[in-house]
């Protein structure tokens, strides 16, 4: 008999066998709509328990200003115990509100994405095309990008000597919360705060993020409604073909996630609203084969409830990475559309389309 010994080999071969129990296989608008209420609903129960809310307060810290924004440094409260730093872009030379976009970074912490911190990190912000908050701002929206729970200030209070996601994990795993639980909680924050600006057009809110900040994205723009349009970078793809079976930071980590839904399945929450995947060819911890493969299925969910022209790609020829090359043709096509549609925005017209 031959024996395996091998631990992940036997993770492997296991993984073809998941088949999700709420699986998106719609075949009309009716089903979509009755398979959109349980899934979001288990989606919900999987990213855990909520903090208990407390009223909006902002401490303004520190004020940058440069000759196409200010930037502020702010702490929002988020909790009775934690209050989010967050980095937040006003254009300068804007002519009335306009959108605004929350900008998630992902495991090079928060510098390389606001183009601060030393050397090393701003270089590895340019290459790496990391600075979008900055760069929308240039180009005339409204911007915030928190530091994520786990990284820079907000580690040093949970570990000094090792990466603060893999503390948050276990003491939210064991008090029924997740990771992404928590860092969705501080993004709609993020969104109460920016309701409160009158530089923001509230109709037009967006998501950017890269990495674990497009995790942070493709699920917070799931469950969020508020959030109007989303891009998703360097995340997209199938579950078995990246967290499962490709190293990764355990902040990555759903409990019981593939039981119920894969990768599709979150994005298909966010449908109709617009949504573009930015995903780079080479990239390793996030094959484009799967990122592909996930995508096609992915418009079959617009397709169905007509809204396929909301849902584009940027597959460019680069690494673990942003790309720049579609998104402010992105943002600029869709916010235009948004800003004529009624208060429910893009599911208005959708909801028209389906009854005629």
């Amino acid at each position: 008999m031959k024996r395996n010994s091998d631990l992940m080999r036997s993770f492997l071969k296991q993984a073809p066998t998941f088949a999700p129990r709420l699986a998106w296989r719609a075949t009309n608008a009716e089903q979509h709509q009755a398979w959109r209420k349980r899934f979001a609903r288990r989606l919900r129960l999987l990213v855990g328990k909520k903090p208990a809310a407390v009223p909006l307060r902002v401490d303004w810290a520190e004020t940058v200003e440069t000759e196409a924004f200010t930037r502020h440094k702010i702490y929002v409260q988020s909790e009775k115990h934690y209050w989010i730093p967050a980095y937040y872009f006003v254009p300068k030379h804007r002519v009335a509100p306009a959108p605004a976009i929350v900008c998630l970074h992902g495991h090079s912490g928060i510098h390389p994405y606001i183009r601060e911190g030393d050397a090393h990190q701003r270089e590895k912000g340019r290459e790496l095309k990391l600075d979008f908050a900055p760069f929308f701002a240039e180009h005339g929206y409204v911007t915030i990008a928190p530091v994520q729970r786990g990284w820079n200030e907000t580690k040093e209070t949970v570990d000094k000597n090792e990466t603060g996601c893999q503390r948050m994990v276990l003491n939210t795993f064991l008090t029924g919360m997740t990771p992404i639980g928590l860092r969705c909680w501080d993004a709609s924050r993020l969104v109460d705060f920016l309701q409160t600006q009158a530089c923001v057009d509230q109709s037009r809110l967006g998501v950017a993020g890269l990495s674990g900040g497009g995790m942070v994205a493709l699920f917070w723009a799931a469950l969020e409604r508020r959030v109007q349009f989303a891009m998703v970078a360097g995340y997209f793809c199938t579950f078995k073909a990246s967290i499962y079976s490709i190293y990764h930071c355990l902040c990555n980590c759903i409990p019981n996630m593939m039981e119920w839904g894969d990768m599709r399945e979150v994005a298909a929450l966010i449908a109709p609203r617009p949504l573009l995947v930015i995903s780079g060819k080479k990239d390793p911890i996030f094959p484009i084969a799967a990122t592909r493969q996930a995508f096609a299925e992915l418009e079959k969910v617009y397709g169905l409830i007509g809204a396929s022209q909301h849902l584009e790609r940027d597959f460019f020829d680069g690494p673990h990475a942003w790309s720049n090359r579609r998104t402010l043709t992105f943002i600029r096509k869709h916010t235009s559309i948004l800003k004529q549609l009624p208060n429910n925005g893009i599911h208005d017209i959708v909801a028209n389309r389906a009854k005629s």
